[in-house]
């Protein structure tokens, strides 16, 4: 026996067309996601997420960061950076030591590899980057595209658990 007939949804229906929102954006996101990550591990030997957070420390001042400052920045949580951290560690791209300022804090620094590591994949992101999103996009889309991001992320940041110390370095 087969299902009843869906009733039509009219055009203009707001539920649908945020339905059909939130399906292209998840699609396109996922397609990027998968691609960059693709190219960089063919390219870099890396994942997107290991690009990302190496991204961050190489920002950071003294190249080091607070593992859940890390966490936050990059939307993962703490059980899941550590393991992350760990196969970065063993490729001698990060090293973790504790916070002299706060020995309950583990910090995590870029090494010279892991710059080197993140040197040589840039190119090859910045180009699977630029011909996937950036190209096709124009300057006004690229600016909203990254303030809906950044809206975005600062609602969907994991909240820091309790008890944690403020960022740090």
């Amino acid at each position: 026996m087969s299902a009843p007939p869906r009733p039509a949804v009219a055009a203009a229906d707001p539920d649908r067309e945020a339905q059909r929102t939130m399906r292209s954006f998840l699609t396109a996101a996922r397609l990027l996601s998968e691609q960059l990550g693709h190219e960089l591990r063919r390219e870099g030997g890396m994942s997107q997420i290991h690009y990302e957070l190496l991204d961050w420390l190489s920002e950071a001042p003294g190249l080091r960061l607070r593992m859940n400052e890390l966490a936050r920045r990059t939307g993962v949580s703490a059980s899941r950076l550590s393991h992350l951290a760990d196969r970065l560690e063993q490729r001698g791209w990060i090293e973790r030591a504790e916070d002299p300022g706060d020995r309950r804090a583990l910090l995590a620094r870029l090494t010279p590899a892991g710059r080197v590591a993140l040197e040589e994949a840039a190119p090859w992101h910045a180009d699977c980057a630029r011909t996937r999103l950036l190209d096709h996009l124009s300057a006004d889309q690229l600016r909203r595209l990254r303030e809906i991001s950044d809206q975005l992320s600062g609602r969907l940041t994991l909240p820091e658990p309790r008890g944690t110390p403020p960022p740090g370095p």
